[in-house]
């Protein structure tokens, strides 16, 4: 799979007919064209026929591999609107000599000086679009815009509307332009919010510092970062101390202290001190590239409105060109009175504005850049398709440990039994839970300073979702929660303690129990109160007893949980979650790494607290590069802002097209009129998808 870059992509229907080509071809496994950044992605064994068959549907495009081009408008392209510019003026001034003279002109015998005039003025601003047109229909492909204005204008001077076909090519020309400004404006917009790669990284071997690529860099090599500048790779900081920016991976404004074994990704800006850094990942591999990656390939994934609209304009064009075909015959054959050449100039208006520009360029435009503006804020989504199921999510569910709580488990409390000393219970617990990553696990060892003799361990099993069974000083040690002294029929005295306990029990005898606690996040209430007030429903999935569970849904309000679960378990509810509510968006939110199985299977996927996690990128729909819940709000939010704007767009571009329509069938709208109907309502809507950008809803 490559990605190239689609130089002079001008045209939105041009960039989907790229793609139905491409799809058809045998050497193709998968294409994707997406014309708000200029880029294709494919899959395929014969780059060669690829394109040639390019160049037979649209000559002008060039293929060229991507990351060549570091503008978005390339000094040729500004050359070209100054050349656009240039002919606009000298069509305008010819046109308004011809309207001024018109009666002159018309009524002497130089009547052909008329036709010079105007008809110059035509071909100065229409040419290409003439040369379009017929190279299209050679090919086979009629029904676009510029066959649209080629017909409607030259049937325009067939019945002697000349300053009309003159003018209405102009504005044409004139409304490309601004819209191609527009949507070039808009590029830049989406590209400037993922810029956040380091262009070079400052390579330290033997005492000397070189400036390289951060392409060039391995893992294990040192690289200096100084003040002001971008990390440009994932390390570990082995001297230094610091604050970091890192508002261009999480959205977060506060700086962020580091110091010396800490972890930083690409992408952060170092804000005050010289940073010696350990580099552990490679450049195509680190945090920077996998956030440009996802986000520049979100277009891939379109959401069902985008697939409409792209149908929907295969067959609106062709349809309303018979349309127009036959208002232009019908009426003047079926009622005396009526002339054709009256008809003929109501269906070129009609032609004019049939076109569906404004919804093939602004709803892909308006998805791409809700998805660079959730970058923008850590938050990231993996295609428009996910952009539209978080505006339909009814129910959210939550992991407990590391995404409502902090997940920084800290030993509060030792109660003993049956003559056991709390030395002695942290003691075996605590060489128990030593080959373990677990958090619990480690704050265990935290709490017990002494060095773990590893020749005292004869034996340890892990029993998932029970906790672990040890050979220690050759007694059967037993250390996990309630269900594991259950199923091992060891008596104890308690079963409900509120916060997360670890039992001991040592050769089938209980000894008393480890009083393990966490705390809510932060913003975790205003996050769930802030989903009920939009009427979404709550639920919370943990491992833990029900009556730690209780105890935190309680403070958090949360309507419903489910407690004591496995792995497996988590998955099974959500199954049940979904066949219970049909018709209903379902998200998931976890760690993106214990939870992979449950962000699988949850309509919508989302990975909390995510900050470097590959299994999270890999595993979710959504990435939240924060660990804040109230994330998943704002991304809810975001997602409905972008539908409101797409929707916008459509029913705007919807109304004023049939508006105008039917003010040409009757008579009253011009070829004037017509124009705005097509390019003014086009910029309109490219310039209404631009605010998803700009707004801080």
């Amino acid at each position: 799979m490559k990605k190239y870059k689609l130089k002079n992509l001008d045209c939105a229907s041009c960039a989907s007919k790229i793609e139905d080509g491409l799809t058809k071809l045998d050497e193709v496994k998968f294409v994707n064209v997406n014309f708000v950044n200029s880029t294709m992605t494919i899959d395929t064994d014969n780059l060669e026929k690829v394109k040639t068959k390019i160049r037979e549907i649209e000559p002008e495009v060039e293929l060229e591999a991507n990351g060549k081009e570091k503008t978005l408008i390339s000094s040729g392209e500004l050359a070209e609107n100054r050349w656009t510019i240039i002919k606009a003026a000298s069509g305008l001034i010819l046109i308004v000599l011809g309207m001024v003279f018109e009666d002159y002109l018309h009524n002497t015998p130089f009547h052909f000086l008329e036709y010079l005039v105007f008809g110059t003025a035509y071909l100065i601003t229409g040419w290409k679009v003439l040369a379009s047109a017929g190279k299209n229909i050679v090919r086979g492909q009629v029904f676009n815009e510029n066959f649209l204005m080629a017909v409607a204008t030259l049937g325009a001077f067939a019945i002697d509307q000349m300053p009309e076909a003159g003018a209405v090519m102009l504005f044409y020309v004139v409304g490309e332009l601004f819209q191609d400004i527009a949507l070039n404006r808009s590029r830049k917009s989406i590209k400037s919010l993922l810029e956040i790669k380091q262009d070079y990284a400052n390579l330290s071997v033997n005492g000397e510092i070189t400036r390289v690529a951060p392409e060039f860099v391995n893992v294990g090599d040192t690289i200096i970062v100084k003040a002001g500048e971008k990390i440009p790779l994932d390390g570990v900081i082995i001297e230094g101390l610091s604050f970091v920016d890192t508002s261009a991976l999480t959205g977060e404004s506060v700086p962020r202290k580091v110091n010396e074994k800490d972890t930083v990704l690409s992408g952060m800006i170092n804000q005050t001190g010289v940073l010696t850094i350990r580099v552990t990942k490679l450049f195509s591999e680190s945090s920077v590239s996998k956030i440009l990656e996802l986000v520049e390939n979100a277009s891939s994934k379109k959401a069902e409105t985008e697939k409409f609209i792209t149908t929907f304009a295969k067959y609106y064009t062709p349809v309303v060109v018979i349309g127009a075909l036959l208002l232009a015959i019908l009426p003047p054959l079926l009622f005396s009175g009526q002339t054709f050449s009256d008809w003929i100039h109501r269906a070129l208006v009609v032609l004019v504005i049939s076109c569906p520009c404004a919804l093939v360029i602004s709803i892909p435009l308006g998805y791409f850049g809700g998805i660079g503006a959730a970058s923008r804020r850590g938050i990231l989504v993996k295609g428009s398709n996910f952009m539209d199921a978080l505006t339909q999510v009814k129910i959210v569910v939550f992991d407990k440990t590391g995404t409502l709580t902090k997940g920084e488990f800290k030993v509060s409390e030792i109660v003993t039994s049956n003559g056991f000393s709390k030395e002695d219970i942290l003691e075996f617990a605590a060489y128990a839970e030593s080959s373990s990553n677990h958090p619990v696990a480690k704050s265990i060892s935290e709490v017990y300073h002494q060095k773990i003799d590893n020749t005292r361990i004869k034996q340890v099993d892990e029993i998932s979702g029970y906790g672990i069974r040890a050979v220690i000083d050759d007694k059967v040690v037993l250390a996990g929660n309630d269900k594991l002294l259950h199923k091992e029929n060891i008596k104890h005295p308690v079963c409900e303690v509120e916060g997360t306990v670890v039992h001991i029990s040592i050769n089938s005898n209980y000894v008393g129990y480890i009083v393990i606690s966490d705390a809510l996040k932060d913003d975790a209430i205003e996050a769930i109160e802030k989903l009920k007030a939009k009427n979404i429903q709550t639920v919370m999935l943990t491992g833990d007893n029900k009556f730690v569970a209780a105890a935190f849904a309680k403070k958090l309000k949360i309507d419903k949980f489910f407690s004591q679960l496995l792995p497996e378990d988590k998955v099974k509810h959500i199954e049940n979650l979904i066949s219970e509510n049909r018709g209903s968006k379902i998200a998931f939110v976890g760690d993106g790494i214990n939870d992979a199985p449950v962000l699988t299977h949850a309509d919508v996927g989302i990975a909390m607290g995510a900050l470097g996690s590959d299994a999270a990128i890999e595993t979710a729909d959504v990435v939240l590069m924060t660990d804040a819940p109230s994330k998943v709000v704002e991304a809810i939010n975001l997602a409905k802002w972008t539908r409101t704007i797409v929707w916008q767009n459509i029913l705007f571009a919807m109304t004023v097209k049939l508006l105008f329509i039917v003010l040409g069938v009757i008579g009253i709208a011009t070829m004037w009129e017509a124009v705005f109907g097509d390019m003014g309502v086009a910029l309109i809507a490219v310039l209404n998808a631009m605010r998803i950008l700009k707004d801080n809803n």
